[in-house]
């Protein structure tokens, strides 16, 4: 009798730790903290109400707080890698084509490291944001750019943008070091030099003259 009231207590101080810790990273200091960027952006799609914006990340993380992303194997990788470069060079003749190509790679990748599938809709952009908080932006912004279209320079900054997660998505943590291409000294390549994933082009302005010459054009 004496054991299961020991149990009975062990759970019930758990389940309160539990729910302390929860509401404590509920509250507005924790929630600003943790979404950055993302925090401003729903309190201001809230006209200013805190208490709506924290109810809607405090969601998000409920939903998504707990996912672990997969690691991407080495040949997945070099697939991502190969895509990303091939939308960088398509910027230059189709720019609103790429943003739509830099959309649809980030929401497979996405859904590959483990988040839930484009066709969920914002689910998996909610998702993003709940570990990728100051990066999921770039992803909204060429998806944007994508069915509307815009200014080139601006496409530019979308897709720079967007590369953010593209990165943190096929970072480190996500795939084992072995499935990264040779690196410039195995190739024998100059240090310096930007590689294809370093250079999106800038069609809409002139090269600076005065411009180091190791800087990736237009960046």
């Amino acid at each position: 009798m004496l054991t299961v009231v020991i149990i009975v207590a062990a759970v019930i101080v758990v389940a309160a730790a539990a729910y302390t810790l929860m509401r404590r990273e509920n509250t507005g200091p924790a929630l600003k903290k943790r979404f950055g960027p993302e925090y401003d952006r729903t309190l201001a799609r809230h006209n200013g109400d805190a208490a709506a914006a924290r109810q809607e990340l405090g969601e998000r993380v409920k939903r998504h707080g707990a996912l672990e992303e997969r690691p991407l194997d080495a040949e997945s990788l070099a697939r991502y890698e190969a895509e990303w470069a091939g939308v960088q060079r398509r910027f230059v003749d189709s720019p609103q084509q790429a943003m739509a190509d830099a959309g649809a790679l980030l929401a497979r990748l996405a859904q590959e490291r483990g988040y839930p599938g484009p066709e969920q809709g914002d689910e998996q952009i909610a998702a993003l944001s709940v570990h990728h908080a100051h990066e999921v932006e770039g992803y909204r912004t060429v998806r944007k750019a994508a069915e509307h279209g815009g200014d080139t320079e601006r496409m530019r900054e979308s897709l720079l943008s967007a590369r953010s997660l593209y990165e943190a998505l096929t970072g480190p943590a996500g795939h084992p070091q072995a499935g990264r291409p040779a690196d410039h000294a195995e190739l024998g390549d100059d240090p310096h030099t930007p590689r294809a994933h370093d250079d999106i082009p800038a069609t809409a302005r002139p090269e600076t003259p005065a411009a180091d010459a190791r800087t990736p054009k237009g960046i």
